[in-house]
């Protein structure tokens, strides 16, 4: 898949989190909680496709896919790690719907950018975004099975 395409495959899962959150009541038998591990594969598939950009193959030997993908989830929970120090934990008192709305700020911030072939003028580029988007939903995550788990 393009990048693009990818982007829009965790806007897809995101909208659909917002639209339940707001309506109260989904029609599909699918919790958000897979929506959001949806999201933080997406944003993994969507980190190796940029360091993929200029190779010709279409096929992937499946042990580098899964090297690649190990890489950019360390790479991401180092970055977690040192942000949830310097935020402090904030996102323990945020609610799950604003978690929701940034996740989304980011994906319309990735869009515009991905529209604008890369170019910034002041923001960070496309990557910066996929690794918040997947450390946000990877709080939410916690949240939710702390919740769960606090029920049981």
């Amino acid at each position: 898949m393009r990048l693009p395409s990818i982007t829009d495959q965790i806007f897809i899962k995101a909208q659909r989190i917002r639209s339940i959150q707001e309506k109260g009541v989904q029609k599909v038998d699918e919790d958000i909680t897979s929506e959001f591990v949806g999201i933080v594969n997406y944003c993994v598939i969507a980190l190796m496709q940029l360091k993929l950009q200029g190779r010709e193959e279409l096929e992937i030997p499946a042990s580098e896919v899964e090297n690649m993908y190990d890489r950019e989830i360390a790479e991401n929970i180092e970055l977690l790690l040192n942000k949830n120090h310097d935020y402090g934990e904030a996102w323990r008192d945020m609610r799950i719907s604003s978690i929701t709305d940034i996740i989304l700020m980011k994906l319309y911030r990735t869009k515009q950018i991905e529209d604008n072939q890369g170019q910034t003028l002041i923001s960070e580029g496309v990557e910066a975004n996929y690794r918040d988007m997947i450390n946000y939903a990877v709080f939410v995550l916690i949240k939710l099975n702390f919740a769960t788990n606090e029920t049981h």
